[in-house]
C-alpha cells in the first residue's frame, strides 16, 4: 500500500477560523438534533391521547430517523458541492416550520399525519452530514479525529430534547413549546449564514454528485465503516428516542422523569465522543472501537436481564453510553483516515447514514419482541449484543486504524 504524503503545517487561515467555525457548527448540529428528537420525550403523550399501541408508538418515534438517516446521503454529497454554510443554514431553515407543523398535527391528535410530517422532520437529522467534512476540512489530518470528536459532541441535541422538552411543555404548553423550538431552529440558520465561513482548504469539485455518491459505494472501507457505525451510533440514537418509552414500560417512570434520565444517558455518550476521537488521533481508532464494542457487548446483556435496583441498570446504561460515545467517536476519526480527502462528504454521509438506519430499526425491533407480560425487552437487548460483537470481529479487517505520525502523514 503506497504511503500517505507528509502532512501539511496549518496555515494561519486555517489556525485563525478553526475554533470559531467547529463550536457554531457544533451548536448548529445540537440544535439540529433538538429538532430531530423532538417527538420521543412526548411518546407517552401521543400515546395516551391518540390510544396508540406499542408497534404504533414505535413507528412514530423511528420515522424522523428514517429520512435523517436516508438523507444523510445526498446532503453529505451536497455539502462536497456548495459547503457546510449554505447546508447548514438550508437544512435549518426548512426544519423550523416542520417542527411548528409537528406541534399543531399534534395537538390535532390525528396520527397518520403526524407519522407524515415525523417522516419529513428527519431532514433536521441530515445536519450532521453537513458538520462532518464541514469541520474535518478546518483540520490537518492529525487532528481530524478531535474535530470530527468535538462536532460529533452536537448529539448532546438529543438529551436537550430529553430532558427540555416535557419541561417546556409543562412550562408553556404543548404549543408554546414548538414554537419556542421552532424560534430556536430559524435563529441558529440564520447564525449559520452569518458567522459561518468555509475552509481555506476547501474547493468546490466539479465532477456531479450521482457518480461521487456511486463511486463511494465500490469502496471497501465504506462497507465495513458503515455496519461498524450503523451498531454504534445506532445503538445511540435507538436509546436515545426511546429509552423513554422503554423506562416507562419496565420501570413505570413518568415522561419527565424518564427524559431526565435519558438525558443523562445521552450526555454521557455526548462527553465520550470527543475522548473516542481523541484517542483515535493518540493510538489510533482500532483500538478505541475495539473497547467500545466489547464494553458494550457486556453492558447489553446486563441489561437484558432487567436489573430491579436503579443503581445497577442506571450504572449499566450510563456505562453503555460511555462506550458507545467513544465508538462513535472513534469510527468516525476512521473516515478522514481512509477516505481520499475530495470524497470524505459523500463517504462520512453514506457512512452517517448508516448509523441513523442503525437507530431507526431497534425501535421497531424493541416494539414488536417486547415482552408485556414480563414487561422485558430481553430479546431486543440481546440482539444489540449479538450485532455488538459482530461489529468487534469486523473492526479487526479495516485498514488505517493505526496511529497517525504527525511528521509523515502515515497510519
Amino acid at each position: 500500500m503506497p504511503a500517505n504524503p507528509v502532512t501539511p503545517a496549518p496555515t494561519p487561515d486555517l489556525l485563525s477560523g478553526q475554533l470559531r467555525n467547529l463550536i457554531v457548527a457544533t451548536i448548529a448540529s445540537t440544535v439540529g438534533f433538538w429538532a430531530w428528537t423532538v417527538i420521543g420525550p412526548l411518546s407517552s403523550r401521543y400515546a395516551a391521547d391518540m390510544d396508540l399501541g406499542a408497534g404504533q408508538t414505535s413507528v412514530l418515534v423511528a420515522m424522523p430517523i428514517l429520512v435523517g438517516s436516508v438523507a444523510r446521503i445526498p446532503v453529505g454529497a451536497l455539502t462536497d458541492r456548495y459547503g457546510g454554510r449554505i447546508m447548514f443554514t438550508v437544512i435549518l431553515g426548512v426544519t423550523a416550520p416542520l417542527v411548528l407543523l409537528t406541534g399543531i398535527v399534534g395537538r390535532l391528535g390525528n396520527f397518520p399525519f403526524l407519522v407524515v410530517i415525523a417522516f419529513f422532520l428527519g431532514i433536521a437529522g441530515t445536519v450532521f452530514a453537513i458538520g462532518i467534512p464541514f469541520c474535518s476540512a478546518w483540520y490537518d489530518r492529525s487532528r481530524k479525529g478531535f474535530a470530527t470528536g468535538v462536532f460529533g459532541a452536537g448529539m448532546v441535541g438529543t438529551a436537550v430534547s430529553a430532558f427540555f422538552t416535557p419541561r417546556l411543555v409543562n412550562a408553556v404548553g404543548y404549543m408554546g413549546a414548538h414554537i419556542t423550538i421552532a424560534v430556536v431552529v430559524a435563529a441558529m440558520a440564520v447564525v449559520s449564514w452569518l458567522v459561518l465561513r468555509e475552509s481555506p482548504a476547501w474547493s468546490r469539485p466539479t465532477e456531479p454528485v450521482l457518480p461521487k455518491i456511486t463511486h463511494a459505494f465500490t469502496l471497501r472501507v465504506t462497507w465495513q465503516l458503515c455496519f461498524l457505525y450503523g451498531v454504534v451510533f445506532g445503538a445511540f440514537v435507538a436509546f436515545s428516542n426511546y429509552l423513554p418509552t422503554y423506562l416507562g414500560n419496565v420501570y413505570d417512570y413518568d415522561a419527565t422523569a424518564a427524559g431526565t434520565r435519558t438525558a443523562g444517558f445521552a450526555v454521557a455518550a455526548v462527553i465520550a465522543r470527543p475522548i473516542g476521537g481523541t484517542l483515535a488521533d493518540k493510538v489510533g481508532p482500532k483500538l478505541v472501537t475495539l473497547l467500545s464494542f466489547a464494553g458494550t457487548v457486556v453492558l447489553a446483556v446486563i441489561v437484558a436481564l432487567r436489573p430491579e435496583e436503579e443503581r445497577v441498570y442506571g450504572t449499566a446504561f450510563i456505562l453503555m453510553a460511555l462506550f458507545l460515545g467513544l465508538g462513535t467517536g472513534g469510527v468516525f476519526a476512521w473516515v478522514g483516515r481512509a477516505a481520499p480527502a475530495q470524497d470524505v462528504g459523500t463517504i462520512g454521509g453514506i457512512i452517517a447514514a448508516a448509523g441513523g438506519l442503525g437507530g431507526y430499526f431497534p425501535p421497531l425491533v424493541m416494539g414488536a419482541t417486547y415482552d408485556p407480560a414480563n414487561r422485558s425487552y430481553f430479546v431486543g437487548l440481546m440482539l444489540l449484543a449479538v450485532f455488538a460483537a459482530i461489529a468487534l470481529l469486523l473492526t479487526f479487517t479495516v485498514r488505517n486504524g493505526g496511529r497517525v505520525d504527525s511528521r509523515t502523514g502515515a497510519a
